[in-house]
């Protein structure tokens, strides 16, 4: 019973920091990157559908992201997702494909978007603390129900403050490496 709470802790520690990851990938440094678009939704043909799943992305320079419509009647309604989403960039397009050019971030914005990071992995961290708070509250219950003793009690409890401090650990790794990104010029 032990190592299932311990395992399911650590699963959804795990996904925490996947998490983590997408939110920091969806903010944009200076640099053009197709996960910019990972949360775009287009209303196509009147349902909302992922952009991901109505083109494809080429990153033909470090400031251009190419989108391919498959479906060329659908370019209308990207363009409008896209100028409506909260990346900041104007799409134009040829007919065939949507070009976006990836303005120059300042030096305000980068710090703006350090602030953004930031609150994204302390939202993270607060998460695995939780996920660490309720698998401690099942292992106190067992051991208080009397089916697990007091030293594999307090030997889960180590084991999860492990697991607690590795996942804080590539969250703060994360944050480093995003921040770092931001700030490049």
């Amino acid at each position: 019973m032990i190592e299932e709470t311990l395992l399911e802790a650590g699963e959804k520690m795990d996904k925490a920091v996947e998490v983590a990851k997408d939110d920091f990938a969806s903010i944009r440094t200076g640099r053009a990157n197709p996960a910019l678009y990972n949360k775009v939704i287009v209303e196509y043909y009147g349902t909302p559908t992922p952009l991901q799943q109505l083109a494809s992305f080429g990153v033909p320079d470090a400031r251009t992201i190419l989108i391919t419509p498959y479906d060329k009647t659908a370019l209308r309604d990207i363009e409008k997702a896209l100028s409506d989403s909260e990346v900041g960039a104007n799409p134009s397009n040829d007919g065939n494909v949507i070009r976006v050019t990836i303005p120059e971030l300042t030096k305000e914005r980068r710090k703006e978007y350090v602030k953004i990071v930031k609150g994204k992995g302390e939202d993270a961290k607060v998460s695995i603390r939780s996920i660490r708070r309720k698998a401690k509250d099942s292992l106190d219950k067992l051991v208080k129900d009397g089916e697990a003793g007091e030293d594999e009690g307090a030997r889960a409890e180590k084991e999860l403050d492990v697991l607690t401090k590795q996942h804080v650990d590539s969250i703060d790794e994360l944050l480093k490496r995003k921040e770092a990104e931001l700030l490049e010029v």
